[in-house]
């Protein structure tokens, strides 16, 4: 029985049919005594070494990534990955970066004039190089949110095709009836945010309702970071895959972007309403567009550059004929920061643990899997993804241009990051409790002597941060794994000390490089649970699936309804 939809953590465990002595099996245990960590940090000293200058997509350390990488593959044994023979798939993208940005809104009290980019910035993705939009209607839309397994719409049919859309970010903040101070749990997870809450959806919904501009109201809290970060990220070149939107397919607003929440207050203000009065009603799901008293008027001015990147792809091709055509994709994103000429000091963003240490683990799961006799009955495809620095770009074009069909996609592991600290007791799922991935995945630890926990902040929406995500959205299981917190010998609090320094010095800055104090034998631990996990998906009666509540659990039962014989 291939498909099936719901289930619980026993018809999880029925599902897969590798025995959980796992690392007994002789079958298994060459592959998992393959991946060692001393190879792993070798790979990562030549990936994040200054020679590859960063691995910055359309660079020469691009050119010099792939070459290893490629080089790696058929030392392996890897069979080419892309159907045309060769260890790649072309990802096309386009750099654009806004220079000159204006924003204007004219209320009968008086015009408010948007101030870029100290208390407004904005981009357009329409990649053209001017844009404009004129006399369109302000609309408070709440959250922006469309989600029926919470029974919630704040467009309530409203057309807002053309208009300019100002909207929340995050979650409804729903209270718990039974405790007002807390968040309802059965209301987008409680504390924990989902993909609605996230601001790409905020733009995707706008784009699909025919939205002329969207403006998130930012504030710290529910946004998880200041405004000076928006203001960062968003004043630089941005990166978009570059083709021509799909037949169909809603355009994207000629404008996005963010106000901050004084400036916001005063918009409100001139309109004759009260921002915290819009924020309380936007709680309860009889919430209603709130038409605004005012016109807003955008122009952003861009310049475009092309850029070729490319996805690197390899593969172990399954051993029964009858299932080798369906897949467990495995994915590790290459690229950096690349290099900043204008720095002084330190040029080069080397990377190593973000995301070389992810690329060595996937490698040497890669030869793991060579070492299996005879291989999963399904195939195994080991895919490094271009551009996650840039808005996962790489995954997405994959996700959208795939080389094996999504609905022969049994699931994505994705590996973002590794522990670089020593042995743990337990591993973590980013956003734990999707699918039933996780329950495969506790069951293979619990076999080890160990535990998967749940991320410390899921409120700070991880899960949808990295390039599983791109396979989620399309409805493919999608596992993130990552390292432990409870490090064996060491004292209570030292994995969060170690996270914290790593986040604190070296997170996206030309630190992250190789440290004297790496102990890379708990990433091996992981590593050969995380090959365990594919293996038994790879070798299962049926099929991983998403949880009742997942937000993606709809979109794959509708692909696979459109396939189930």
């Amino acid at each position: 029985m291939r498909y099936h939809f719901g289930g619980s953590l026993a018809a999880a465990a029925f599902a897969f049919s590798i025995s959980v002595a796992g690392a007994a099996d002789d079958r298994l245990k060459p592959a998992l005594e393959a991946i060692q960590p001393d190879a792993i940090l070798e790979r990562i000293r030549v990936l994040a070494s200054d020679e590859f200058e960063g691995r910055g997509p359309g660079t020469a350390g691009e050119e010099k990534t792939a070459a290893y990488l490629i080089d790696q593959f058929k030392a392996m044994g890897l069979e080419p990955g892309n159907p045309d023979g060769s260890y790649e798939q072309a990802v096309p993208l386009v750099g654009f970066q806004a220079t000159e940005v204006l924003g204007a809104f004219h209320a009968p009290s008086g015009d408010l004039t948007l101030e870029f980019p100290r208390t407004f910035v904005a981009v357009s993705r329409r990649l053209a190089p001017e844009v404009k939009v004129e006399n369109s209607d302000a609309v408070f839309v709440g959250y922006g949110v469309v989600a029926p397994e919470y029974g919630w719409d704040d467009f309530k049919g409203v057309d807002v095709r053309g208009k300019t859309l100002i909207m929340l970010v995050n979650d409804p903040a729903v209270p718990d009836p039974a405790n007002p101070a807390e968040l309802d749990p059965a209301m987008f997870k409680g504390k924990a945010m989902t993909y609605y809450g996230r601001w790409t959806y905020k733009y995707e919904i706008a784009a699909e309702k025919g939205a002329a501009a969207a403006i998130l109201i930012h504030e710290e809290g529910p946004a998880g970071y200041p405004f000076a970060v928006v203001q960062g990220s968003w004043s630089r070149e941005n990166f978009g895959i570059d083709e021509p939107a799909r037949e169909g397919a809603s355009p994207r607003p000629a404008v996005e972007g963010w106000i901050d929440v004084d400036t916001a207050g005063k918009l409100m203000k001139a309109c004759g309403q009260d921002l915290a009065a819009l924020k309380k009603a936007a709680l309860d799901r009889s919430f209603q567009p709130v038409p605004l008293d005012a016109k807003a008027e955008f122009s952003i001015k861009t310049e475009l550059r092309k850029v070729q990147s490319r996805n690197l792809v390899a593969k172990v091709e399954g051993a029964d004929p009858t299932v080798n055509d369906e897949y467990v994709v495995y994915t590790a994103h290459w690229d950096h920061l690349g290099r900043d000429a204008k720095a002084e000091g330190d040029q080069i963003y080397n990377g190593a643990i973000d995301n070389a240490s992810g690329v060595a683990t996937v490698l040497e799961i890669a030869r793991g899997y060579t070492k299996l006799a005879p291989p999963t009955r399904r195939s195994a495809l080991f895919l490094f993804v271009t551009a996650e620095e840039k808005g996962l770009l790489g995954s997405k074009y994959y996700a959208s241009h795939p080389l094996y069909p999504l609905e022969k996609t049994l699931a994505n592991i994705n590996i973002d990051v590794v522990n670089a600290w020593g042995p743990t007791k337990d591993l973590v799922s980013i956003g734990m409790g999707q699918s039933d991935l996780d329950d495969l995945m506790t069951e293979t630890a619990k076999a080890k002597d160990r535990t998967v926990m749940p991320d410390a902040e899921p409120e700070k929406g991880s899960y949808y941060r990295s390039d599983h995500f791109e396979f989620a959205k399309q409805g493919v299981p999608a596992l993130s794994p990552g390292g432990g917190r409870d490090f064996i010998g060491k004292p209570p609090g030292y994995g969060k000390q170690k996270q914290d320094e790593y986040t604190q010095n070296d997170y996206h800055k030309p630190s992250d490089q190789i440290k004297p104090d790496w102990d890379l034998s708990g990433a091996v631990e992981d590593a050969r649970l995380i090959l365990e996990v594919g293996v038994r998906v790879g070798d299962g009666d049926r099929w991983p699936e998403w949880k009742a509540d997942s937000e993606f659990k709809a979109r794959r039962e509708a692909m696979l309804k459109a396939i189930k014989p």
